[in-house]
């Protein structure tokens, strides 16, 4: 008994004397317990990395870009003449070829999207071509046939004969967050594969005259010249949008970059499988924006109770026998909804009205010299735009 005793004792001098050298230490020379801990702290990490363990440093974004990197391609595109350039356009498209009579060639990037060989890029980067060759990260190539294209949204479905390829994860748009990290993985100027970080910059991006129907994730991860149809992924490497267009004076990187969400992308890529094209509604209208000088024009008045305008969009033209006209629609009209679902911009209605089953009748609400009222409207097919 006398023996644990002792021995308890000398324990309880050892921690006691322990906690005391502890507090001097940390209270005159702290630095040498953060030297201390630090020493300790790389000594591990060497040891994780030098076991080959995958471990990465803080901030990387090794995991996403091995996950997603293999299933962007290199597209490499054997066209015709083109047409009028756009670099006068203070939108530069990623993919601009030489302003000449002979055939050229040039480069984009798409991003494998399904076992069967799928692959998503842009309309743009295939547009006139006469052949186009697809390059994987591992070394093989093919030859892509077009299932189909979507100029209204420039999106473009691909397919290729090869089997065990990579596939990227399609990722949830609607989780995305402005703030977000991102990476755009593509061949900037046929370099090779290039991955560059940024944020989500802003969220549906409209109005901006690049495509006819617009909803873009804004970036300012690096984007150059020939990421055209690249992928732009989160921090997870699941895919979040088709890297599509840069507002640019020169042509270069300005830090604003736009793709076309993933759900727009899948919706588009399912009705090419299906039907090879794209169909939407088509009421025959001239929209435009309600301001206060049209307002005036038309003899639309504001709200008595805000002093605002309405919430709507105006018709400024209706097309002879088309099904707007059809239906009673008339040059003055304000649309404030199609079937159920309220509109508020241009963009917005044009969505709304594409999103219409041809040949379904729909309800649309409009104002008319003050008074609310509806008109049933059967869509026909939007015209395809070349």
């Amino acid at each position: 008994m006398q023996i644990m005793k002792r021995i308890w004792l000398l324990f309880s001098q050892a921690v006691t004397v322990l906690v005391a050298a502890w507090f001097v230490v940390a209270t005159l020379q702290p630095g040498w317990l953060k030297r201390a801990a630090s020493t300790q702290t790389v000594s591990l990490t060497q040891t994780k990395d030098d076991g080959n363990t995958g471990a990465a440093p803080g901030g990387s974004f090794r995991h996403a870009a091995q996950q997603a990197a293999p299933a962007v391609v290199s597209i490499n595109v054997q066209q015709k003449a083109r047409g009028k350039s756009r670099k006068a356009d203070p939108w530069f498209r990623f993919f601009e070829e030489p302003e000449d009579d002979a055939p050229s060639g040039g480069m984009g990037s798409g991003v494998i999207v399904s076992p069967e060989g799928y692959i998503l890029t842009n309309h743009h980067v295939i547009e006139g071509a006469e052949a186009i060759e697809v390059s994987l990260n591992d070394g093989r190539s093919a030859l892509a046939k077009v299932i189909g294209t979507d100029p209204e949204t420039d999106l473009a479905l691909l397919k290729i004969d090869l089997t065990q390829l990579p596939v990227i994860v399609l990722g949830r748009v609607e989780a995305l967050q402005v703030g977000d990290a991102v990476l755009a993985i593509g061949n900037p100027f046929g370099v090779g594969q290039t991955v560059t970080s940024g944020i989500v910059s802003a969220l549906g991006r409209k109005q901006l005259g690049i495509n006819t129907f617009e909803n873009f994730i804004q970036t300012d991860a690096a984007i150059n010249p020939g990421n055209s149809g690249g992928a732009l992924v989160d921090a997870n490497g699941a895919l979040m949008g088709i890297n599509t267009a840069i507002y640019s004076r020169s042509g270069g990187n300005m830090g604003i970059g736009f793709a076309v969400p993933v759900s727009t992308a899948t919706q588009i890529m399912d009705s090419l499988i299906k039907e090879g094209k794209v169909t939407r509604g088509w009421i025959g209208v001239e929209p435009r924006p309600l301001n206060a000088e049209l307002a005036e024009s038309f003899g639309i008045a504001k709200d008595k109770n805000s002093g605002e305008l309405p919430k709507g969009v105006l018709i400024n033209g209706v097309l002879q026998n088309s099904p707007a006209a059809k239906a009673g629609v008339q040059p003055g009209d304000l649309i404030l909804k199609v079937a159920g679902q309220g509109v508020t911009d241009v963009p917005e209605m044009l969505s709304r009205v594409a999103a219409l089953q041809p040949g379904e009748a729909a309800v649309i609400v409009l104002q008319r010299n003050g008074k609310t009222m509806e008109v049933r409207v059967t869509p026909g097919t939007r015209p395809v735009r070349r």
